[in-house]
């Protein structure tokens, strides 16, 4: 059972009950109410933190005297050990209950801390569409932008450009929410909203990347509403309180972000102890915020529809076609009549060096008049058709009205130093589509609740498309009611200098334009504090999932496990964005990370969509794969439009935490949609890719690796591992395979323990490939079966790799070089190239670096060219990287050595291969008598190891006579009762009882023995009762024989042929050892063993001696196939 569930026994009595209500946590009662599942909060040691995926509903040891009971389910009482009847399971998903890990727990837990503390049992979630997903979405996506950038967008961009860019951004969202709801709706999401689903959907490498990109998105958006909160404190409510004044004009923008750094680390510091000393103050002010936010819409609503009838007087003041910012002077005149006599105004000390009427005055000033137009002229103006279309410029350009009359100045330098309205930033239609997108963020606070809602299901699909469906048409009516109501030089003034310092959206509400300045300061702070409460809950919630091993600090908190650590991480990325400072240079940073969070959940939509994956099942049934795919699409095309260093700069860190999850992070298995591309993407490739032999040029080394393992099912030989590591470098086919002996059925433990053991040492030594451990009656069918049945259509194995079985000498039972010798025959009989490493254990690891040395390849006869490939794929790794490559081959008496040596180098140059090339002479020479010594003593060791066995036909037949004769014995014994006679029958009987159980062995294991014995252990001959007389006889005759046989021994003549091989080794193991006992490797071809199954030992013998003194030796056979071409 998990860790999180303790069974606790609950009585009849109620004082029983009340203790398991006053119990942290909430109960799981099962039928009858036996036991009861206490659930704590800590966090799963072994999973991944998430109550849904850490509880098992599969029964476990404490439930199994509960589930069945009586007698009419006797036919499944056999599955009541490892299944749950219907009845208990739908019990348990009944009772079981989705609590939100986050704010509602710590407030809970804040306020039971204390000494009298009594929980009570956790009610369900209640909260329904409206309340808990529609007013959080909408407080969620209107915000900053609305209040304090929409109108100069629409100034800026103009109507129908302003129109494209909110239904550009609104129909993103619009798809992105449809793709949301169908995975929102494919069952139950816990808290976590989009990082949940993206991680489940799409893998823990996804999950992560788009999760901490989703952090961080959340992480600005903190900085943005900071900065909003900052901006309408400064220039709309006390801008007195400034620190950092300009005295001069074109020091006004440098002032302003100066201020808003100081005051903005000040907010976000205030904010940040809010939230740590308890978030509970947050969630009863977001009432309040969102009132905020109503109020301040239906003010703006409630204006529009005043203007129609009753527009308000705001004045603007235009020099020529230029706006003046109208902070210094209250008349918008040059002069005045004051008692007949003509003074000079505010206006005139900004433009004159003097306020004489002589004084030298600014050119434009003098050739211009002022003029006075209504800044908000109304509904029924026709200032529509003057704001259909954008007014883009570079920074500087002054604010001007079009159709007013102007006399152009021949000298504009000293524009920057007058007081005219001026773009402050280089507009362009990208740029306000990466600062209007924010405002239509938010779109994830709806799943984000999942666990409080009543019917999640229901309501996160209706709740959230009517709160995008609502906010578009205020964005949509918004863009189109200030393009008719406002005039286009107010519009384009971003800061109001022109309406006397006025929030511009704010003289167009009714009854105050205090309205909408207090409304959106109190919305931008309900904003930053929210997204200073949900950002560190994301990244603690990343980090408790354990698939971004740095980050699992940040999943540590206070003791009701407040985010402590990832609320200080927050805040200093938060600060970075302050320092910034700059509200449309951070909107443009956080739309890419919300881009791209949005993206991936279109495409994880999409993605499960198409693969039709049996879990699939939404109950929301309105969205499409191709819906999705365009959502993505519009994402991916946004980001770019928007900024494309930015979207680049957001991609690279979403691939660098996708590569650094995939190679440090946590193994999971969600379940997620890339696993199932991966096997569609197999399955794809395998049915394409032909079973037939790839083309010569595509020809490389798909191993299999045959692997003995110890007595602890450990790897023998782990530095075959490397040198395979090695020899691949990452690339093709790796198999590796052991076997194991007996039946599955009795081994299954012991498999999955060798194979749990073997991917241990594959990850130790770097072996990126596949495991695979069977159970066989004996080894040498069970690697039979490796060698045939490894791999899967065209992706199967073209070479093998072995150690060499260097105990075959001191091992009394052949089996072990009878299955080496097999197993070459079934590789050359399978067409698949061998590779034998001998003394493996003195190969190099992967941390090793071998110096200035040689690779000698000893190139005997062709088989393909497999001699000549090898070393080039080794010197590929950085192992045998500095490593040259040398090339023996033998020429005979005939042979001319000298066009040899031409000929091969040449061949050498075709393969574009860098090699020393060097003939070796063998002359024919007389067969030494070391030679022949050497023969002869290998054939009397093996004449005497087979005469020094009996039979197993002989061995059967002695056990098989003393039986009989014991059991005679006893019966005598038994019938006259001697007791005097006891202890003879009864050594025997011991004996008989022994060799009764040897003989028991031999017959279970007669099928593992070799080919030539099975003649001779047939059941007629075993089964035959001997009398005494007759056993005595045929043991001394057998034993006549063998002595007979043993001198015989002495006298014999080694055979002519082995003779000739013997000489072949030893002549050809001088030259080897001559030229390449201080190579690093040598490469030799390995000669094929004999047709005739009686010399398999000579076979032995002979290699042995061919690789005498030699450290790292590497025998290659070749698969009967060409695999290296001089062609392109």
């Amino acid at each position: 059972m998990s860790d999180r569930f303790v069974v606790v026994p609950v009585g009849q009595g109620n004082e029983q009950c009340s203790e398991s209500e006053g119990a942290e946590g909430y109960t799981i009662e099962l039928q009858d109410a036996v036991p009861v599942l206490e659930y704590s909060r800590e966090p799963n040691r072994y999973g991944d933190g998430m109550p849904k995926e850490s509880s098992p509903f599969i029964n476990t040891d404490n439930d199994k005297g509960n589930l069945y009971d009586g007698k009419n389910m006797a036919l499944f009482e056999e599955e009541m050990d490892s299944n749950p009847m219907v009845s208990s399971l739908l019990n348990k998903l009944a009772n079981y209950t989705n609590l939100t890990q986050g704010v509602k727990e710590h407030e809970e837990a804040d306020d039971d801390e204390g000494p009298a503390k009594t929980k009570k049992p956790v009610k369900s979630p209640a909260l329904g569409t409206l309340i808990g997903v529609y007013l959080p979405c909408l407080q969620n996506i209107l915000g900053v932008i609305l209040f304090l950038r929409l109108t100069w967008i629409v100034g800026t961009a103009g109507i129908m450009e302003s129109l494209a860019i909110v239904v550009m951004t609104c129909s993103c969202t619009m798809l992105t929410a449809i793709s949301m709801s169908a995975i929102a709706t494919n069952g139950v999401v816990p808290a976590g909203g989009s990082y949940y689903m993206i991680s489940r959907s799409l893998g823990p490498e996804f999950g992560g990347a788009v999760g901490l990109c989703f952090y961080l998105g959340t992480t600005f958006a903190g900085s943005m509403y900071i900065l909003g909160t900052i901006e309408i404190l400064l220039t709309y409510i006390v801008p007195s309180a400034a620190i950092f004044k300009a005295e001069k004009k074109e020091d006004e923008a440098e002032a302003l972000l100066n201020n808003m750094r100081v005051y903005g680390t000040c907010c976000l510091t205030l904010m940040s102890l809010v939230v740590f000393v308890g978030v509970k103050y947050v969630n009863k002010l977001a009432l309040v915020f969102l009132a905020c936010v109503i109020l301040s819409i239906l003010a703006i609503y409630a204006g529009v529809i005043k203007t129609a009838f009753e527009p308000p007087d705001f004045p603007i003041c235009l020099l020529g076609n230029r706006t003046l910012q109208n902070h210094n002077f209250d008349q918008c005149l040059k002069t005045m009549e004051v008692g007949n006599v003509t003074v000079t105004t505010k206006l005139w000390s900004l433009f004159c060096d003097s306020p004489d009427l002589n004084a030298t005055c600014n050119e434009y000033f003098t050739l211009n008049n002022v003029t006075v137009i209504q800044g908000i002229p109304g509904l029924t103006s026709g200032v529509i058709r003057d704001n259909i279309w954008g007014d883009y410029g570079p920074n500087g350009m002054l604010v001007e009205n079009k159709h007013q009359a102007s006399e152009p100045a021949a000298d504009t330098s000293q524009d920057i130093y007058m007081p005219y309205v001026a773009n402050d930033i280089t507009t362009f239609f990208t740029l306000l589509v990466g600062i209007y997108f924010p405002s239509v963020t938010g779109i994830m606070a709806g799943s984000n609740r999942s666990g409080d809602l009543r019917d999640a299901q229901k309501s996160i699909p209706i709740g959230t498309i009517m709160a995008i469906a609502t906010t578009t048409f205020i964005y949509i009516s918004s863009v189109i009611l200030f393009g008719a109501c406002i005039e286009g030089v107010v519009l384009r003034d971003k800061f109001g200098d022109s309406v006397k310092g006025n929030l511009v959206i704010g003289i167009l509400a009714w009854p105050s334009p205090w309205v909408i300045v207090i409304g959106s300061f109190f919305s931008c702070c309900g904003a930053g504090l929210q997204s200073l409460t949900g950002a560190p809950r994301l990244l603690q919630a990343i980090a408790r999932d354990g698939i971004v091993p740095f980050l699992q600090v940040f999943g540590h908190g206070k003791a009701n496990g407040e985010p402590t650590w990832a609320l200080l991480l927050t805040g200093g990325i938060c600060e970075i964005g302050i320092l910034i400072a700059s509200l449309d240079a951070v909107a443009p940073i956080l739309s890419m990370f919300f881009l791209m969070c949005y993206l991936f959940v279109n495409l994880a939509c999409a993605l499960q969509t198409l693969l039709r994956t049996p879990n699939w099942r939404p109950r929301f049934k309105f969205y499409h794969w191709a819906l999705s795919f365009l959502g993505a699409s519009l994402c991916l095309s946004l980001m770019f439009i928007s900024s494309w260093y930015y979207a680049l700069v957001a991609m690279l860190i979403a691939g660098c935490i996708y590569k650094y999850i995939e190679y440090r992070g946590a193994e999971k298995e969600w379940g997620d949609g890339i696993n199932g591309l991966s096997l569609n993407a197999a399955r794809y490739a395998l049915i394409r890719l032909e079973e037939a032999p790839p083309h010569t040029k595509n020809w490389r080394p798909q191993m299999l690796l045959l692997l003995n393992l110890d007595s602890d099912h450990a790897v023998k030989h782990p530095r075959l591992l490397s040198f395979c590591t090695q020899l691949k470098a990452g690339k093709g086919l790796t198999i590796v395979g052991s076997v194991l002996e007996g039946t599955y059925m009795t081994k299954e433990a012991e498999v999955k323990k060798a194979e749990q053991n073997i991917k241990s040492s594959m990850t130790t030594e770097r072996t990126k490939g596949f495991c695979h451990v069977v159970a066989s009656s004996n080894l040498r069918d069970g690697f039979s079966h490796l060698i045939q049945t490894a791999g899967l259509g065209g992706m199967k194995h073209n070479t093998v790799l072995m150690a060499w079985p260097g105990t075959w000498k001191q091992s009394n039972d052949p089996v072990s070089w009878k299955n080496f010798i097999e197993t070459v025959r079934e590789t050359t009989a399978a067409h698949q190239a061998l590779l034998v490493a001998k003394n493996v254990d003195s190969f190099p690891t992967n941390a090793d670096r071998l110096g200035q040395g040689t690779i000698d390849v000893w190139w005997v006869v062709h088989d393909g060219g497999l001699l000549m490939l090898l070393p080039f794929l080794l010197r590929q790794h950085k192992v045998w990287r500095k490593c040259k490559m040398r090339i023996f081959t033998v020429a005979n008496m005939d042979d001319n050595s000298i066009q040899m040596k031409k000929d091969l180098q040449m061949f050498l140059y075709h393969l574009r291969l860098d090699a020393e090339v060097e003939v070796v002479e063998m002359h024919d020479s007389d067969i030494s008598a070391f030679t022949y010594e050497k023969t002869l003593v290998m054939e009397q060791r093996s004449q005497m190891l087979k005469q020094m066995q009996l039979s197993r036909t002989e061995r059967e037949r002695e056990i098989q006579s003393i039986t009989d004769s014991s059991r005679s014995s006893i019966r005598r014994n038994n019938q006259t009762g001697a007791a005097g006679s006891e202890s003879g029958p009864s050594r025997e009987l011991e004996d008989t009882q022994e060799d009764e159980a040897q003989l028991i062995h031999d017959r279970n294991t007669a099928s593992h023995a070799a080919l030539n014995d099975k003649a001779d252990a047939g059941p007629d001959r075993v089964h035959m009762t001997w009398t005494k007389d007759k056993f005595l006889t045929e043991r001394n005759r057998n034993r006549a024989e063998a002595s007979m046989g043993v001198r015989d021994i002495f006298n014999m003549k080694p055979n002519q042929s082995n003779v000739r091989r013997m000489h072949t080794a030893v002549k050809l193991n001088e030259v080897v050892v001559n030229k390449s006992q201080g190579a690093h490797l040598v490469l030799l071809n390995m000669p094929g063993p004999p047709k005739n199954r009686g010399g398999d030992e000579n076979y032995m013998e002979f290699l042995e001696v061919l690789l005498e003194g030699l450290n790292r030796v590497l025998l290659v056979r070749g698969g009967g196939r060409e695999v290296i071409t001089i062609y392109s």
